[in-house]
């Protein structure tokens, strides 16, 4: 029985929708419509991440781009939350969000992720 309930539920993950293959152009103009929900997350995005978050050449993944969210997302979120924190590459510690609370780092990882729920 157990192996019939595992059976159907890999059947049901295989027919998710797979993300949409866009351009790095197409993604770049999509990321820039986004908002998160809230104005508090979203005053934190507009100051401090849709800058690098929303343009296709500064090596940040693309708000939205679950794509390019998804090797990073693997690692877990301490390790996305270590990242943020610290520093990482070209991405300043903290993302220069002076006023963010891990919980807002969190949220805004998911939010740029596409892992919002």
């Amino acid at each position: 029985m157990k192996w019939i309930v595992l059976a159907v539920a890999l059947m049901l993950a295989a027919c998710a929708p797979a993300a949409p293959k866009r351009s790095p152009a197409e993604a770049a103009a999509y990321a820039l419509t986004l908002v998160p929900a809230g104005p508090r997350l979203s005053d934190l995005y507009a100051q401090s991440c849709r800058t690098c978050h929303t343009v296709v050449d500064t090596g940040a993944p693309l708000a939205g781009d679950r794509a390019s969210w998804e090797p990073r997302w693997k690692k877990g979120m301490p390790a996305l939350l270590s990242s943020t924190v610290g520093g990482l590459n070209g991405m300043p510690a903290g993302g220069q969000c002076f006023s963010c609370t891990p919980q807002d780092y969190e949220a805004l990882i998911r939010f740029m992720a596409d892992h919002e729920n």
